[in-house]
């Protein structure tokens, strides 16, 4: 097992490896970005799965047996997720999706997905359709936990390290796909994830990797196969929504600012 700390300022490599010895940990003196970083991990790591394992992910006991056992028994899949679970008990929504087409982003930015979270149409993103109870076949998973087979590697590849943080899985499912491998969600455990817990500290840079991540995205796989007027919209639809978010998180951090002037006893 690896544990690769990206310059961390909460995390003590030494204390790490005192409580598991087994443990080998890789240490960057700067935040290289989380592709780049598990890609170290990757090239290092031997046996017949590999696993991503975000760090604000916590795996039960049986976990990572159940999804070997399930990749032992279904050659043709490549890789196999479990459900997510956020803090508040509910499902993960991002543990289970199809690519992100113009159509299906266009469902989510108009929040007709929301609206209508049974319509196979609408809620097609999240298969919010689906009982989240029910095992089928998706296309990407979220990389929070993504159980690997170690041919991958040399077949399609390793994370693509262009993307810092957020769409590395995303590309890395569709290579996957493209090379002809199934990946499956199968609930049969369930790994709790404190969903942004390494990102909520630094929230505007977060949402700049997101649309960056998109805009990566769908430059490589999209643009070359349609038509240049729904390029044209498709990317200044993300513009416009990155704008609007990092308006929008400019505006809280302001109001923040402002409650802190005004508590009692804050000395300007």
């Amino acid at each position: 097992m690896f544990v690769v700390d990206n310059a961390s300022r909460y995390f003590s490599a030494v204390e790490a490896s005192d409580a598991f010895p087994g443990v080998r940990i890789i240490r960057n003196q700067t935040n290289i970005g989380f592709a780049r970083a598990t890609n170290q991990a990757l090239r290092q790591a031997s046996g017949r799965f590999v696993l991503l394992l975000n760090p604000d992910a916590f795996v039960a006991p049986e976990s990572i047996a159940l999804m070997s056992a399930y990749l032992d028994t279904h050659p043709e899949v490549g890789c196999v997720t479990c459900r997510l679970e956020l803090e508040n008990g509910r499902l993960d929504l991002a543990c289970r999706r199809l690519f992100p087409t113009p159509s299906r982003s266009l469902y989510r930015m108009t929040f007709l997905s929301k609206i209508f979270p049974r319509s196979r149409r609408f809620g097609q993103y999240n298969l919010t359709y689906l009982s989240e109870w029910k095992a089928t076949e998706i296309d990407q998973p979220c990389g929070a936990f993504m159980l690997v087979r170690a041919e991958i590697l040399d077949e399609v590849g390793y994370l693509d390290e262009r993307y810092f943080l957020y769409g590395e899985d995303t590309d890395w499912a569709y290579r996957m796909k493209q090379a002809g491998w199934k990946i499956w969600y199968v609930p049969i455990t369930t790994v709790r994830h404190i969903k942004r817990a390494s990102s909520r500290n630094h929230r505007r840079a977060s949402i700049g990797h997101f649309y960056r991540a998109m805009r990566i995205f769908y430059r490589q796989h999209y643009e070359p196969i349609y038509p240049w007027w729904v390029n044209v919209t498709v990317l200044g639809a993300i513009q416009i929504r990155e704008r609007i978010e990092l308006t929008g998180e400019s505006a809280t951090r302001l109001r923040q600012r402002i409650a802190r002037r005004l508590r009692p006893g804050h000395v300007a």
